[in-house]
């Protein structure tokens, strides 16, 4: 079967059962190939490149010193996985990058796949970022360099547009310094306006069954990507909503998390499920990152009983994102107004652990 014929066919199954229907497509699982260590590998869209379907969470290494944080990544390699994803906007003054940098020393370089990202919207600024990715993850080349936490179309437009972000990515390119192209979006609208502007060969956005089951949110998003030939790279996967009030919260976290491995099992089957989806990126916690790559390495299509499962859970979760459109809409950043301990707030980033 060709590749948009099944991304359409299963487009439909997971949508209708969104909205209560039959369960998700059983011929998800046919395109996985099975690493040595147990842990599945998809191909990343058009890039060709094998990617592990759980990837190290970069902004995690904020929350611990440098020995631990060197021992989560050479676990995680260790367990099979090959996909690290960092930013520099993740810990203070680039906490998670330099640690990473010096975490992955002693890793072959080409047996990972890096992807780094840019919150710089200009060329200029742009350039500055990559260029100081590069030095601090001791690296000449980023596997994958996304346009990082896009909310809105004019942050699109300006990336996109003369002198934006963008020039320096095809720049980047040419000298070798960058492969292949993506971007992370928190906003359908950002989202829609980015895939609709360029060619990108990947698109980060959250995806939970919580965030599904409620609005069908992130589905657009899914079949557009799957149209326009990106892959997709679910965050949010180990979801369950915002934090209920008189909730007690057992992690400083802007969102609630499944805790227990059956119900991440659940989740993590779930979201890739989902029709384009090659990987997920856990919540930055090394012992969430352990329950992921175990669902990982179980990884198939969710049976109807397990949606039923998860439909059972979802009703008791408040959706993350249930606020977001009225809040593009009105012209707010949602990390700013809805969601006011999300790291991407630049005030929350210097007070979340």
């Amino acid at each position: 079967m060709e590749r948009r014929t099944f991304l359409k066919a299963v487009g439909t199954v997971a949508g209708s059962y969104a909205l209560g229907a039959g369960p998700l497509s059983q011929a998800r699982g046919a395109d996985l190939a099975q690493d040595s260590l147990g842990v599945p590998r998809r191909v990343l869209g058009r890039t060709g490149a094998r990617v592990s379907v759980v990837g190290f969470p970069g902004l995690a290494l904020a929350n611990y010193d440098q020995a631990q944080g060197t021992a989560g990544l050479h676990k995680a390699f260790d367990q099979g996985v090959n996909y690290f994803d960092v930013a520099p906007a993740y810990g203070k003054d680039g906490d998670a990058e330099i640690k990473m940098g010096v975490g992955l020393q002693g890793i072959d370089r080409s047996r990972i796949f890096l992807a780094c990202k840019t919150k710089m919207r200009d060329k200029e600024g742009a350039r500055l970022e990559l260029e100081r990715s590069l030095k601090r993850l001791k690296t000449d080349y980023f596997d994958l360099y996304q346009m990082h936490a896009i909310f809105t179309e004019d942050e699109v437009k300006q990336a996109l547009g003369p002198n934006g972000a963008l020039e320096t990515f095809l720049k980047a390119k040419e000298e070798g310094k960058v492969r292949h192209f993506g971007f992370s979006a928190h906003t359908t609208a950002g989202a829609v306006a980015a895939l609709n502007g360029f060619a990108f060969d990947s698109v980060m956005f959250p995806l939970s069954f919580v965030d599904y089951f409620d609005s069908g949110f992130g589905k657009q998003v899914i079949e557009l990507a799957g149209e326009k030939g990106a892959a997709v790279i679910a965050i949010k996967a180990l979801s369950k909503g915002s934090w209920p009030q008189g909730v007690e919260r057992t992690r400083r976290w802007w969102y609630r998390t499944t805790e227990q491995q059956k119900e991440t099992d659940l989740a993590v089957h779930f979201t890739l499920s989902l029709p384009g989806v090659v990987a997920a990126i856990p919540p930055s916690w090394l012992d969430l990152l352990d329950k992921a790559v175990e669902a990982g390495r179980s990884v198939r299509p969710v049976a109807e009983a397990e949606m039923l499962e998860l439909r059972r859970i979802a009703k008791d979760c408040q959706p993350l994102f249930r606020e977001e459109p009225q809040h593009v809409a009105a012209g707010r950043r949602s990390d700013r107004y809805a969601y006011p301990d999300c790291p991407h707030n630049p005030i929350a980033a210097t007070r979340i652990g």
